[in-house]
């Protein structure tokens, strides 16, 4: 099904535009795509979700991936959430966490048992509703077969109480020439009326797994009695304590589980996850209701983790956690790192949720010491493509421009053809809307004190001192490294397919992906969504660039 709806993809662009670009080509200038006034998609938020079932039936039923293939993690919630000024959490041992599931029209049906939690939102303050959560169930299924099709139901079997059946299939065994069909990545969803758009195109787009690069459910846009801040007001920046509405998490969950249930999903925070409450706690909502295969990966923490999928070795990065070098992440990535096998895992992807690369005003170089720490440490374990939320569209591949140079990535504001490739799709649905103002237009260029890090602190932006931007704190046009950015609602499709199928294969005269070749793909929401907005093969040269990890 993957290499049909790669062949349709093709076909399209080679109707429409000739053969596919590459990191190896050039040359290309850096590319702003013209802001298409007529549609700025719709940034209301969506009514509140109902629950569609009763008791305690399960609801919000998310799949997510363990760290290799032969496990998967099924999770949901029974019951309903409680707000207000006195309540009582549920008891999670009101009701059993069961999962059954076969193989796809298996007469076999296999039993595993989980565990179950609740959560709280606290404030420091007794005039806000408080929030109690549902009974939160986590199931890991293991002795999976790879690559294979399985049917599955969740619940408690002892009180009538299970799901309608659901699907998933789990990811190939991890070598060089094994691959899931097509990866979605989007950031910054929300749960607005664009949001509507974007999973619809995904779940016409068919992936194989998705990623969803931080930026959630936008619960902490909300007041306890579920009206919305304002957000440019004063007030809401410098309130340590924002209040949050939980229960657009509910909403959130309810919304998206007819992808989510089907569809493997592996999150990373944003700030929006922060959420801090009563005792210091912080992304509570966050760690208890999504999986993470963090244990498995040896992180001790969910905000940092990492997982093969075939012949991919994903590392998800938290950007609102010590980063430095001497932090518990820092070491546990070098850990992880050092421990890839590219002939196993040929390609390294990794991700989180602040760009180090970006060109627009909206939050510009905001994340520069968590790049100052750890862009070396991915550069020598040579990442291939970074994945990032928080602002709109954005390629900093610099497979254009500076290919007149010879050159196809980035390091450290250089063009380096061993640098990885950063793509950022903060932009599936949010409420905040579209950024379109860049911080290379005159007069945008932001103050410098305005780029500390307020979530960590530290400050580390400083003028550039070298290249055309030397002495300046920004580029006066499109930098180099910024080879296209456009500002619409969207999501992006990542495909590698396995070469021992492809061979000789070629469309629009080039050899369709292989472990060294994977195809980049634009969604805008605007279009159908099969269409590609922007399109480009991402290629891997482990021979000119090795692998030298600390």
């Amino acid at each position: 099904m993957g290499l049909v709806y790669l062949l349709l993809l093709l076909s399209l662009n080679c109707v429409h535009g000739g053969g596919i670009p590459t990191t190896l080509e050039g040359p290309f200038k850096p590319v702003t795509a013209p802001l298409d006034k007529s549609f700025s998609g719709n940034v209301t938020d969506l009514p509140d979700v109902p629950s569609n079932v009763e008791g305690f039936q399960p609801q919000q039923i998310f799949v997510s991936l363990s760290n290799n293939y032969d496990s998967v993690w099924i999770s949901w919630i029974t019951g309903e959430f409680q707000i207000g000024y006195d309540i009582q959490p549920l008891d999670p041992e009101w009701v059993q966490s069961i999962v059954q599931f076969r193989v796809l029209r298996s007469q076999v049906t296999y039993q595993a048992k989980g565990y179950s939690l609740v959560y709280s939102q606290i404030y420091p303050y007794d005039d806000l509703q408080k929030y109690t959560s549902g009974i939160i169930h986590h199931v890991l299924l293991t002795g999976l077969e790879p690559n294979t099709l399985y049917e599955y139901e969740c619940g408690d079997p002892s009180i009538s109480a299970m799901s309608d059946s659901h699907y998933f299939r789990t990811m190939p065994v991890s070598n060089a020439s094994s691959y899931p069909s097509r990866i979605a990545v989007v950031g910054d969803l929300g749960l607005t009326y664009n949001t509507t758009t974007t999973v619809s195109h995904l779940l016409s787009n068919h992936p194989a797994l998705l990623l969803l690069i931080g930026d959630l459910s936008y619960a902490d846009l909300y007041f306890t009695n579920g009206t919305k801040w304002n957000i440019s007001s004063s007030s809401f920046l410098q309130n340590p304590f924002r209040e949050t509405y939980q229960p657009r998490w509910d909403y959130w969950g309810r919304f998206m589980q007819p992808l989510v249930s089907n569809v493997p999903a592996m999150v990373i925070e944003g700030e929006h996850e922060i959420e801090q409450q009563a005792d210091n706690y912080a992304f509570v909502a966050y760690s208890y209701r999504f999986a993470f295969p963090y244990k498995e990966g040896g992180s001790s923490s969910s905000l940092y983790y990492s997982f093969n999928s075939g012949g991919i070795h994903f590392v998800m990065l938290g950007a609102f956690v010590n980063y430095d070098k001497s932090s518990d992440q820092y070491n546990w990535l070098e850990r992880d790192l050092a421990e890839v096998d590219r002939k196993v895992t040929p390609w390294l992807v990794a991700a989180w949720h602040r760009p180090w690369y970006s060109t627009y005003v909206a939050h510009y170089r905001e994340a520069e010491c968590m790049r100052v720490e750890m862009e070396e440490l991915l550069y020598h374990s040579g990442v291939d493509i970074v994945f990032n939320g928080h602002y709109i569209n954005e390629v900093i591949i610099t497979y254009r421009f500076m290919l007149m140079r010879g050159r196809t990535r980035v390091y450290n504001y250089s063009l380096d053809p061993c640098g990885p490739v950063y793509i950022t799709v903060g932009d599936g649905g949010n409420v905040e809307g579209l950024d379109i103002e860049h911080a290379d237009e005159p007069g945008n260029c932001p103050d410098p004190a305005s780029t500390a890090d307020k979530y960590l602190g530290g400050f580390c932006a400083f003028n550039f001192t070298s290249g055309p931007a030397s002495g300046k704190f920004c580029w006066d046009q499109q930098p180099d490294y910024s080879a296209y950015r456009e500002s619409s609602f969207g999501h992006g499709i990542l495909e590698i397919v396995d070469v021992k199928q492809q061979t000789n294969r070629h469309y629009c005269g080039l050899q369709v992906k292989n472990e060294t070749h994977a195809l980049w793909t634009w969604h805008r929401n605007q279009e159908y969504y099969e269409n590609a907005g922007d399109i480009i093969y991402i290629v891997r040269e482990p021979n000119r660039c090795p692998v030298s990890p600390k």
